[in-house]
């Protein structure tokens, strides 16, 4: 790809400088040419995200653009010089030990004139306080970048002591490949346009092996597809890397996101068996030993909520849905749901409880429920 040409082609001291130079022209809007095949770029790149961001089922309300990072972070830093900033060997840097001992500089503007990604990180979280009065805004970035936001969170302190008040910072870990890790600059990485294939590819291998309804499977692989790529993401405690592991992600029987959709999709199915039997959920109290197990960890629902929500952890909310999912499938399996008895209201008016929270979990996670799989 062009990125990976152009970061290969940036270690060589010749390229170096005609790279930068053209960069400055970008950041300047100085050269017609090179500024109309940015936009260009630009625009492709932009129409190819919204592609994927539609599969993903992601929305976002704004954008903004690196170039206007850019021109307002230097301008922060610029009015800044001398009491936040200072200047050293033609940059423009921050000496962060000389407030916290583990803390270390950084350089926000560089001998070039040209505003880094420290200073852009400074410009974004200015602009979004004038774009949208919000009351907490959460940054997630790969953990290897830690202590580079540790410094730029620091010089956000100085300077807007009431924004870095309400701003968090999140890591995660990085998707690996059994290979090791991704890198996007040198090309060992894999597109999410061929991920999603890849996955759906395997999915309908399983399919075949499972005897499921080829026909169905082809219209709803899009949605199992990203869900099990979602799921195997989300079920990770947010500072651990990821390991992708294809067998797992994809496995009908167990803690990953087709395990999730298909038990929905067999709880919605007997939902609808119930109702074409005419019986109606109705709870009567009288549980049977096994349904108390489930209504138990169903009442935990509101909890692990709150918890998900205080510690920013999805996974919690992962681990959770699996709970339910196994425990009602045991319960699935040694119980006539939809019978002629008297309990056989509740044993529905269970499996509706049950229904609604993995559908809500999932909702949380982002990841597509399906009626039929």
């Amino acid at each position: 790809t062009a990125y990976v040409a152009g970061a290969t082609a940036f270690l060589d001291e010749e390229y170096k400088k005609e790279i930068t130079e053209i960069n400055k022209k970008i950041y300047e809007n100085s050269d017609e040419e090179i500024n109309k095949i940015y936009e260009e770029g630009k625009k492709r790149s932009l129409e190819n995200f919204e592609e994927m961001y539609e599969k993903l089922g992601t929305k976002f309300d704004f954008y903004f653009f690196e170039n206007e990072m850019a021109v307002m972070g230097k301008k922060i830093v610029e009015e800044n010089i001398g009491k936040v900033f200072k200047k050293s060997e033609g940059a423009v840097v921050f000496c962060g030990e000389k407030y916290d001992a583990k803390l270390h500089t950084r350089v926000f503007i560089n001998s070039d004139g040209i505003p880094t990604y420290e200073a852009k990180d400074l410009g974004l979280i200015k602009l979004k306080s004038e774009k949208y009065d919000y009351d907490q805004s959460v940054v997630v970035t790969g953990n290897e970048v830690d202590e580079y936001f540790k410094v730029v969170l620091k010089a956000m302190e100085l300077i807007y002591p009431e924004l870095r008040k309400k701003t968090m910072h999140i890591s995660h870990g990085m998707l690996k490949l059994p290979s090791g890790k991704m890198s996007s600059r040198t090309g060992e990485v894999i597109t999410a346009e061929y991920l999603i294939e890849e996955v759906k590819k395997a999915i309908r291998e399983n399919v075949k092996k499972e005897g499921f309804n080829e026909e169905l499977w082809s219209k709803i692989a899009d949605k199992v597809a990203v869900g099990a790529i979602k799921y195997s993401i989300l079920r990770q405690a947010a500072g651990k890397d990821i390991i992708f592991d294809f067998e797992k992600t994809l496995s009908f029987q167990g803690d990953s996101g087709p395990y999730l959709q298909y038990t929905y999709a067999r709880m919605r199915s007997v939902l609808k068996k119930a109702e074409e039997a005419g019986v109606k959920p109705v709870i009567l109290g009288d549980f049977e030993e096994n349904e108390k197990k489930l209504v138990k960890i169903l009442c935990r629902w509101p909890e692990v909520i709150e918890r998900a929500l205080n510690d920013y952890a999805p996974h919690y909310i992962a681990t959770y849905l699996i709970k339910v999912a196994s425990v009602f499938n045991e319960y699935y399996a040694s119980n006539k749901i939809i019978s002629e008895e008297k309990n056989s209201a509740e044993r529905v008016a269970v499996t509706l409880a049950s229904s609604q929270v993995i559908k809500n979990g999932l909702g949380f996670l982002g990841i597509g429920i399906l009626d039929r799989m």
